[in-house]
């Protein structure tokens, strides 16, 4: 019997940079990054359902996770549209367009990464319906194309179509991989409020900022593989150095001033080391274990994980406990090209619906 739908059902991962350094300028005016990116276990939901039809109109859906998932029993944070101007429908439209597709695609977000919060959950459902589509129309297009229809869309685009840790480069566009790193227990916090990253660029580059304007490359230092037993976070610290660095926390701290605040907090709560991702305005901290980073959780903000953060001093506070992604071969990484299909990592298979 023919096919006339088609559904797959994927995770878009968040992130954290755990370092993000600042190192040129281009002329048309793009900042150059090097950044060690690692993907986390707190994910969006996207599931896409593709139905023959001649307009090949997207339509969109975002859902909030229900209560037990989020401290505060609130959504995410953020203002997720629904509409032309998400870039998971913008990834729908370029893929369709380019593989002469006509398709009516329905998408359905169900978020659990907050918005406009430095860990690239918008960028992650673009590349989760690239990934998506690259599966239920396997050869539509080339793999060439879908990297750069990646980069089209944003600088952690390309990062998301293939989740796993790495050293990000350029404008996003180039992807090394960083093997041994372990997972990393974490306590994420967001003040509920917003910066918008072009703004952070522009007070990175003003005379009121004084954070790397220098634009200086920084060095790496080598990196982590497997040999034995597996290294603790505070290993894992030690061994990469001056992690944690953030060109743009100054800058983000001048705009808004709940992240110092958090960051303080996260110390206090006796964090290994304590960051900011991306533009921010998302902090972390380090943990030795699962266990110390619910308790640091508790310490911190008041509550247990899934329990509420009540009180006004949390107003518009988001907080939760996740951990990084490990690239130690222990079959936790996505594996292979976009549309391998299901493997051991979790990622959902395609699944064929026919009438």
């Amino acid at each position: 019997m023919e096919t006339s739908q088609l559904e797959v059902r994927l995770e878009a991962p968040a992130k954290i940079n755990f370092d993000l350094h600042v190192v040129g300028q281009r002329e048309d005016g793009y900042h150059e990054l090097d950044s060690l990116m690692l993907p986390l276990d707190l994910a969006d939901d996207v599931r896409i359902r593709a139905v023959p039809d001649p307009a090949a109109a997207i339509r969109i859906r975002v859902l909030r996770e229900s209560a037990h998932q989020a401290p505060g029993g609130a959504p995410p944070p953020g203002d997720v549209p629904e509409g032309p101007e998400n870039l998971a429908v913008r990834a729908g439209e370029a893929f369709l367009a380019e593989a002469g597709l006509s398709y009516r695609l329905e998408i359905e977000l169900t978020k659990r990464i907050p918005a406009a919060a430095g860990l690239g959950g918008g960028s992650s459902d673009a590349a989760a319906v690239l990934r998506g589509l690259w599966q239920l129309f396997p050869g539509a297009v080339t793999q060439e194309w879908l990297d750069e229809a990646a980069l089209r869309l944003g600088a952690d685009v390309p990062f998301f179509l293939r989740p796993r840790p790495a050293r990000i480069r350029g404008i996003g566009e180039r992807i090394e991989e960083w093997p041994g790193m372990p997972s990393l227990p974490l306590v994420l916090a967001h003040p509920g409020e917003f910066l918008v990253t072009g703004d952070v660029f522009r007070a990175f580059d003003g005379p009121a900022s004084g954070a790397g304007n220098t634009l200086t490359p920084r060095a790496r230092p080598p990196r982590m593989r497997p040999a034995g037993r597996r290294p603790t976070p505070s290993q894992i610290l030690a061994g990469l150095g001056p992690v944690l660095e953030n060109d743009l926390a100054e800058p983000a701290e001048q705009l808004c001033a709940g992240i110092r605040p958090l960051r303080d907090r996260l110390a206090r709560a006796e964090a290994l080391a304590v960051g900011m991702s991306g533009s921010g305005s998302t902090v972390f901290g380090v943990f030795e274990s699962l266990a110390d980073a619910q308790q640091a959780l508790l310490a911190a903000f008041g509550a247990e994980p899934g329990a509420s953060l009540a009180g006004e001093e949390h107003r518009g506070l988001w907080a939760r406990v996740a951990s990084t992604v490990q690239s130690d071969g222990a079959g936790v990484e996505p594996t292979g090209d976009p549309g391998a299909g299901e493997t051991e990592t979790g990622w959902h298979p395609v699944q064929e619906i026919e009438d």
